[in-house]
């Protein structure tokens, strides 16, 4: 199925395998690009030489095109997209609008840049700024994310920029994928799906906690880092949402020091990171540390498989899904279904 995305990027489908931390590593990534769809490393959790070493272990298990999630306000930005460059990555994602110079300079090295987007705003910046596409997340979508629903937020951005759009937030199967063309987009964007499949190394039991979950399972709360933060609701988030500001903040000096020690960031790198996460506003002391180590409370359950310990972005279509296959099953069954939605909207009556 050929639409602009695939045009831009190289791939096969019009799917993206969503940027996680802790989630999309080499395995997930290569396995969604060889599946035809557009694998992206999750690179915020991941330390420089780490993100190195990544890319390079996704480039020995596929020749298809890939990409590489970046935090833009990171400390350590620059040095990232410097590799970015030096590997030959083919897409730079962003959770967060990278500025102008930014966007110049991998544009200038042959990088597709896809920034993600919650407002429509924030699409026409970054067009105007040079994006080669957007991915607009709606209030659906798992992680950091907006109120206005994708069924509302898409269209508006359709009809705002000139670049391809990719929908993010509410996706997980081929109706899905049909109804994001109707709407203009070329494609989609899935995250809890992928992460949901035989090929992530998310801990079986965590994923047993996500194929369990129904819609009234997932949550938003500003517990965590004082944005909202779309999650599975565990002991842990009720705990959170119920502490006093004294307790929130020796948990999140404890949660701090792990992940300064993990990422090899130092104090000064890591409040810095925590900062930007505000963008202008009224977080506490505590809720600046909780976002500067959220990925300390992701780790907890995503990689060490501790959901008493940490925290489960999941985007609200987690009730929805029941099954963990492939990476190439998921990929070929939902273009499959989208063939069959069209072919079925298109038949006589």
């Amino acid at each position: 199925m050929e639409t602009a995305l695939t045009r831009l990027v190289g791939v096969r489908c019009p799917i993206v395998q969503s940027g996680m931390g802790w989630v999309a590593g080499p395995r997930l990534v290569s396995a969604a690009a060889n599946a035809g769809a557009l694998g992206v490393l999750g690179s915020a959790t991941m330390t420089v030489d780490g993100l190195r070493e990544a890319v390079r272990e996704v480039r020995s298990r596929t020749d298809a095109p890939f990409g590489v999630n970046l935090r833009a306000d990171a400390a350590d930005a620059g040095d990232r997209v410097r590799i970015l460059i030096d590997e030959g990555v083919r897409v730079a994602s962003f959770a967060l609008a990278p500025s102008r110079e930014l966007i110049a300079v991998l544009k200038e090295a042959g990088v597709v840049v896809i920034p993600s987007v919650g407002a429509r705003r924030h699409a026409e910046k970054v067009a105007a700024w040079g994006a080669d596409a957007v991915v607009v997340q709606g209030g659906e979508g798992g992680g950091h994310t907006g109120e206005v629903a994708t069924t509302v937020l898409l269209p508006q951005v359709v009809d705002a920029v000139d670049v391809p759009v990719v929908a993010a937030g509410g996706f997980f199967d081929g109706r899905g994928l049909v109804a994001a063309l109707a709407y203009g987009a070329a494609g989609v964007a899935m995250g809890t799906r992928f992460l949901l499949t035989s090929d992530s190394t998310v801990p079986d039991a965590v994923k047993a906690r996500y194929l369990a979950a129904t819609v009234r399972d997932v949550t938003v709360t500003r517990a965590v880092d004082g944005l909202p933060h779309r999650m599975l609701r565990t002991d842990l988030v009720a705990a959170l949402e119920d502490a006093g500001r004294a307790r929130a903040l020796l948990h999140a000096v404890r949660r701090a020091a792990g992940f300064r020690r993990l990422s090899g960031l130092t104090w000064r790198q890591l409040v810095h990171d925590g900062l930007a996460l505000r963008h202008g506003k009224e977080l506490s002391w505590s809720q600046v540390l909780l976002a500067a180590n959220t990925p300390m409370l992701l780790r907890s359950a995503m990689v060490d498989g501790r959901t008493d310990l940490g925290v489960m972005a999941a985007g609200q279509v987690a009730g929805v899904i029941d099954d963990l296959p492939s990476c190439a099953e998921l990929v070929e069954r939902i273009m499959r279904e989208a063939e069959a939605t069209r072919d079925r909207l298109t038949a006589p009556r």
